[in-house]
């Protein structure tokens, strides 16, 4: 399935490409976060660890993770997305999150 990603400004720099460009990824049935992260870094190895840890494959803090308009986040990273997602019409986003006092 090919689905859409928008990287943060951060993660544009890193894969070197446009920000606010959208990336095609190939990612194994059924679409969820993991077979998408797992597909783009496969694409783009300069993410691997930048995402998720190496180790343990949990979502970074200050990173978080949109389909269709809500916040997935927290969700089980095995939890299928919604089918605009998953057929490409909606993106998933990776949003960096900003924090300071």
């Amino acid at each position: 399935m090919i689905v859409r990603v928008v990287l943060p400004y951060h993660l544009c720099n890193l894969v070197r490409i446009p920000y606010g460009t959208e990336l095609e990824i190939d990612a194994c049935e059924p679409v969820c976060q993991r077979s998408i992260l797992d597909a783009l870094e496969a694409a783009y190895p300069v993410l691997r660890g930048t995402i998720r840890d190496h180790g343990t494959l949990r979502r970074r803090p200050f990173l978080r993770f949109f389909a269709c308009g809500m916040d997935i986040s927290l969700d089980p990273a095995d939890t299928p997305l919604p089918d605009d997602v998953a057929c490409g019409r909606e993106p998933f986003v990776v949003i960096g999150a900003i924090a300071g006092g």
